[in-house]
């Protein structure tokens, strides 16, 4: 007989030291918005410029498996691209181009085109209040791996500095983007807590670089990194905030 598996749960949280925090980093997609439904909207107006102004790409992409493993493959070819999502796109709608016996000129509109509806995003109802109180009390940086520009979003003002994984040439996990984000709002890595929803990308890579986090868990998922866990999880910006007012 089977013994039945019992519900995994999370190790307690370190709890937030409030003396030491001087900054915020922030993660972008998939904390301030859902990310898939502005790439699958963004994907839909590329495939739109395609099939009017690259014919043969655009019926050649209607499958959109055609695209993605093009850049699956690009993945393995060019590690140097890994960082730099904007380069993977653009070099995958180029190769794309050449497939359907288009111009591959076309590629750099082409990718505008996407680029321009990918900063369209729906924020989630509790990023612009967060956004409000992070920055009337902390110098907040943006800290992303993704290519969404704050300015174009139309949230640059509530933003002390941005890093991305494509200026830096290094993207999360790995501390050091950690540390230049923290060096960007001018305080050190100790000093600064870290935002994000990726419990490897944002978790690890902040604890690891010395911060403390605060692990945004929407849907409900385990952490699976222990010994090292959060200073704070919430399904809700409502309650970090509060959390930082106590």
């Amino acid at each position: 007989m089977n013994t039945p598996e019992r519900p995994r749960t999370n190790p307690p949280d370190q709890g937030l030291d409030l003396s030491r925090i001087r900054a915020i980093t922030l993660d972008l997609d998939d904390t301030l918005w859902p990310i898939w439904p502005t790439i699958g909207r963004a994907e839909q107006v590329l495939q739109d410029w395609l099939e009017a102004n690259a014919p043969a790409t655009g019926a050649l992409c209607r499958d959109r498996a055609v695209l993605r493993q093009v850049r699956e493959a690009l993945n393995v070819e060019r590690p140097d691209l890994a960082h730099d999502m904007s380069a993977l796109r653009l070099e995958a709608i180029r190769r794309v181009l050449l497939s359907g016996g288009d111009d591959p000129a076309l590629a750099d509109p082409a990718f505008e085109v996407f680029f321009a509806e990918r900063q369209r995003v729906d924020l989630f109802e509790d990023a612009l209040p967060m956004l409000e109180f992070l920055s009337q009390r902390f110098p907040v940086v943006a800290l992303s791996n993704g290519n969404a520009d704050v300015h174009r979003v139309g949230i640059g003002t509530f933003f002390h500095a941005s890093v991305s994984a494509r200026e830096f040439g290094i993207g999360k996990p790995d501390p050091r983007i950690f540390q230049a984000a923290a060096e960007a709002a001018g305080v050190a890595p100790h000093e600064v807590l870290h935002i994000g929803d990726d419990a490897h990308l944002d978790g690890v890579g902040a604890l690891n670089a010395g911060m403390q986090l605060a692990w945004v868990n929407r849907g409900g998922h385990t952490w699976d990194h222990a010994p090292l866990v959060p200073h704070l999880t919430v399904s809700e910006l409502g309650a970090l905030c509060r959390a930082l007012s106590a």
